[in-house]
């Protein structure tokens, strides 16, 4: 019956995708920089662009793609962002974000998501999760059944000061962190993967 439900939902919102105007590097914290200058590439699951494989996604290993990006001078901490602009709704829907990657840290891999205890947001990377949209770690991509190609972005954002410790514990959610970052921006990039479910 859920996949009745979800193809009736793709047909209704075929034509409602590509939320990239409301993307959250199009947030006011990116107007000194609105142009991605940051390399960021994905050593498991290949060039910018690449399919996204099963173990990928929702339902299967649910991993998180290993990313890895150039050092910068002028970063204290990193912030990484992963989002869907394909998913039927007015914003892109929030999969992860990650706050306090320290700033000689310059690759993130699954293991760096894994929780270090239940009661803290703290993860094993050295880092801390904010909220998304299920609150989960991370959401693993699932785009609507017979919806087409959705992309995935995966941005990393550098930071010219680190965020507020317990702003970071807070389990803060993207509208919050968009806010926190105004004025901090100093350089960002994305790496994309892309990936989608069809009826078998």
């Amino acid at each position: 019956m859920t996949a009745y439900i979800e193809l009736a939902a793709s047909w209704l919102f075929k034509n409602s995708k590509g939320r990239d105007a409301k993307a959250f590097f199009t947030t006011p914290a990116f107007a000194e920089n609105p142009e991605p200058t940051l390399a960021v590439t994905s050593p498991d699951c290949g060039p910018d662009g690449a399919t996204l494989g099963k173990d990928y996604m929702h339902g299967d290993q649910h991993k998180f793609p290993e990313l890895s990006w150039d050092s910068h001078s002028g970063v204290r901490e990193w912030l990484l962002v992963s989002e869907d602009p394909d998913a039927p709704l007015p914003t892109p829907i929030c999969h992860g974000i990650y706050l306090g990657i320290p700033s000689e840290k310059t690759r993130v891999v699954g293991s760096d998501f894994e929780p270090v205890e239940k009661t803290s947001n703290r993860l094993a990377g050295g880092f801390y999760y904010g909220a998304n949209r299920i609150g989960s770690i991370y959401g693993a991509p699932r785009p609507l059944l017979n919806h087409g190609i959705h992309r995935y972005w995966y941005e990393v954002i550098g930071l010219n000061e680190p965020l507020d410790d317990k702003f970071k514990t807070s389990k803060p959610n993207r509208d919050q962190v968009a806010e926190a970052i105004n004025g901090k921006v100093v350089v960002w990039g994305r790496w994309m993967g892309q990936c989608e479910r069809r009826w078998e």
